[in-house]
């Protein structure tokens, strides 16, 4: 009976501790095991979930995310140059998908705007929300659009801190991809 009572109660701390892995904003909040090693993935499934970070656990992000070749780029909806862009970074996307992780940083917007923007141009990537630029400003950069392109290793491989065209998107894919 006790050891009936006991795997009763180990069943629903761990309900409980997965009904728990996100934040009041919809940000994943990392369970704990008793190992303390966190395991919920940070980067977003839904594309439009727009996650507040802040620059210690973008880095947490990108972290989890070695292995992966990942392009990172910084956009915001009133950005011109970024409308501009973000076709050739859609089409990439798809072109990619399951070789390179596409990742967003939307800086100084408003989420209703951001949201609106991504189904405007239909972007199959998620993003993370940066009101204040802070994760931005930790990359380095202090306009947009900017983007990293990451090899698997994490490694900054190159960086263009101006709107892309189709053959510099191509170099730093090339260069992300070790060719």
């Amino acid at each position: 009976m006790r050891l009936l009572r006991l795997t009763a109660g180990l069943l629903l701390l761990s309900a409980g501790g997965i009904a728990c892995t996100q934040g009041a904003d919809g940000t994943p909040v990392p369970v704990v095991h008793a190992s303390n090693a966190a395991v919920t993935p940070l980067l977003p499934t839904n594309v439009l979930a727009l996650p507040s970070f802040d620059p210690g656990t973008f880095q947490e992000l990108l972290g989890q995310l070695r292995g992966t070749p990942v392009v990172v780029n910084v956009w915001a909806s009133w950005c011109k140059p970024c409308e501009d862009e973000t076709p050739l970074l859609v089409k990439a996307a798809k072109t990619y998908a399951g070789r390179v992780q596409f990742l967003g940083i939307d800086i100084q917007d408003a989420r209703t705007s951001a949201r609106t923007f991504q189904q405007r141009y239909r972007v199959p990537y998620p993003s993370v929300y940066d009101p204040t630029s802070a994760v931005q400003h930790s990359l380095g950069f202090y306009g947009q659009p900017e983007t990293v392109f990451y090899d698997a290793g994490g490694r900054a491989v190159d960086t263009v801190p101006l709107p892309l065209d189709e053959e510099t998107l191509k170099t730093g894919l090339d260069k992300a991809l070790g060719g």
